[in-house]
């Protein structure tokens, strides 16, 4: 009768044997764990690499429109750093102009108008930024975004930026 029909664990004989079959064992883990991680994220993609709002939002919030046009008021334009990009393709800069927090948003790229491998960066408390050259521009300067983002107010109360150009999705606004 054998060791596994006698109910006693099989045992390696060989010190080979014992070094070398759970290092094979663990390593043929690993190799099952990524093929069904890969199975489990294909079949919830179904092969598709259309955008979602889940993944990537069509819309950002900011907050209370009247709190940003306070913040912009004291400190300048708000950035908003966009995947620690170095070249700050997509970095915006959200600026605010006038009294009525529900109007007067602005949005810009953080780099000069057509010179999107120059990124700048603000001169804190105010509405100048430094461009890659060192010279100090003003907010206007900065190169307009793509047609389709835009800064929304809604409610009158809470500020999006949408950003319906860039992900690829639609997006209602009201206003």
């Amino acid at each position: 009768m054998s060791n596994a029909a006698a109910g006693r664990p099989f045992k390696l004989k060989s010190p080979a044997a014992r070094a070398i079959v759970p290092v094979v064992g663990g390593i043929v883990f690993f190799v099952v764990l990524a093929l069904v991680t890969w199975g489990v994220a294909a079949w919830i993609s179904r092969g598709g690499a259309e955008v979602t709002d889940r993944l990537a939002p069509s819309r950002f919030e900011v907050g209370s429109a009247q709190s940003a046009a306070q913040i912009v008021a004291e400190d300048g334009p708000i950035i908003f750093p966009g995947l620690n990009t170095t070249t700050g393709e997509r970095t915006l800069v959200l600026d605010h102009e006038g009294d009525d927090p529900t109007r007067g948003w602005q949005v810009f790229y953080a780099y000069p108008v057509d010179r999107p491998d120059c990124p700048v960066e603000q001169v804190i408390g105010t509405r100048d930024f430094i461009d890659c050259d060192g010279d100090t521009i003003d907010v206007a300067d900065l190169s307009p975004p793509a047609s389709g983002v835009f800064p929304v107010v809604e409610n009158q109360r809470v500020l999006y930026i949408d950003l319906a150009s860039v992900t690829g999705e639609t997006s209602a606004t009201t206003g």
